[in-house]
C-alpha cells in the first residue's frame, strides 16, 4: 500500500498559525484509508507523517518552496508561476534566504526537511515502489486545472476567508466542488465526501481554508503519481527550486511559454 500527504505548511512554526495536514492510503487504486486535514506545527507534521507511512510509497506533496538558493528576490521558477498566476488575478510570495523565519539558517523548514530524511525527485517518486518523498506544490495553480473556469484573465478564485473585502464564498464553494471532482477521479469517496461538507460551510474561517489547501495538496499528489505524466507539469529544476502542478493543455502552454522566456526547464528539459 501507498500513502500520500497533502501538507498545506505555515511557513512559520507559530502555534496560533498552524498549517494543515491529512493523507490518503491507497491499496493499488483503491482507498483503504483516509485521514482528514488537521492542523499542524512543523513538529506535529513530522508525528503524523511517521504514523501515516506504510510499507510502500510515501509521496509528500508540500505548499512551501524546499529548495531556496537565492539569498534575495524571487525563485526563477516563481517569476513563471507568477506570470499565469498574476494574470488569473493572485500573486506568489517571493522565496528566498533573507526572509527571515521562513527562509533564512535558522527557518523551521530546514529543520523539518533534514529530520524528515526523505528523497526530492518527483520524477523518480511517480515510479518508485518503496521510500519517503517530498515535492513542492502550489494548490493555486492547481486550481487553473482543477476548475477551468478560473483559467482566464483576473478569474482566480477568492476563497481566503483572513481577506474579507475579497472573499467570495461562492468562490469557497466551487473551489470546494471541484476539488470533491478530482477525488473522485482516483475513488476517494471519503476525500469528496469531506470536501462536500466544506463547501455547505456558510463562514468558513482561515483554518477552514488550511484544511482545505492541505487537500489540495493531497489532490496533486495523487494526480502525480496515479495519472498519465501529460496530466501534470513540473517547472523548474532540482538546483534552483521547482514547483509541481497539475496542468490542462491551456495550463500547459500558457506556463511553456512562460518558462521559455525566461530560460526556465519544463519537465526537467530546457524550454
Amino acid at each position: 500500500m501507498d500513502t500520500y500527504i497533502g501538507f498545506d505548511s505555515a511557513w512559520t512554526d507559530k502555534q496560533k498559525s498552524s498549517g494543515a495536514i491529512c493523507a490518503v492510503t491507497m491499496d493499488g487504486s483503491k482507498l483503504h484509508a483516509f485521514i482528514p486535514p488537521r492542523l499542524a506545527t512543523f513538529s506535529e507534521a513530522l508525528e503524523f507523517i511517521r504514523s501515516a507511512r506504510t510499507e510502500g510509497v510515501t509521496q509528500l506533496a508540500l505548499d512551501q518552496p524546499t529548495i531556496v538558493p537565492n539569498l534575495s528576490g524571487s525563485r526563477p521558477v516563481e517569476k513563471v508561476a507568477g506570470s499565469v498566476i498574476g494574470w488569473m488575478g493572485g500573486g506568489v510570495q517571493p522565496s528566498n534566504r533573507g526572509r527571515t523565519g521562513m527562509f533564512c539558517d535558522a527557518s523551521p523548514i530546514w529543520k523539518f526537511l533534514q529530520t524528515l530524511n526523505s528523497v526530492e525527485d518527483p520524477e523518480e517518486a511517480r515510479v518508485a515502489r518503496h521510500g519517503l518523498y517530498r515535492m513542492e506544490v502550489f494548490p493555486a495553480l492547481a486550481l487553473a486545472s482543477f476548475d477551468p473556469g478560473y483559467f482566464g484573465r483576473l478569474a482566480a478564485p477568492k476563497y481566503n476567508p483572513v481577506i474579507r473585502k475579497k472573499f467570495r464564498l461562492t468562490d469557497w464553494k466551487r473551489v470546494a466542488r471541484a476539488a470533491a471532482r478530482e477525488a473522485e477521479i482516483y475513488q476517494c469517496a471519503a476525500v469528496a465526501e469531506w470536501c462536500r461538507e466544506a463547501e455547505a460551510f456558510g463562514t468558513p474561517r482561515k483554518a477552514d481554508q488550511d484544511r482545505l489547501d492541505a487537500i489540495l495538496c493531497l489532490l496533486i499528489a495523487l494526480r502525480w503519481r496515479l495519472m498519465p505524466r501529460e496530466a501534470s507539469i513540473m517547472l523548474g529544476d532540482l538546483a534552483n527550486g521547482y514547483i509541481v502542478a497539475p496542468c490542462s493543455p491551456q495550463v500547459r502552454e500558457r506556463l511553456q511559454r512562460a518558462a521559455q522566456q525566461r530560460s526556465v526547464k519544463v519537465d526537467g528539459r530546457a524550454r
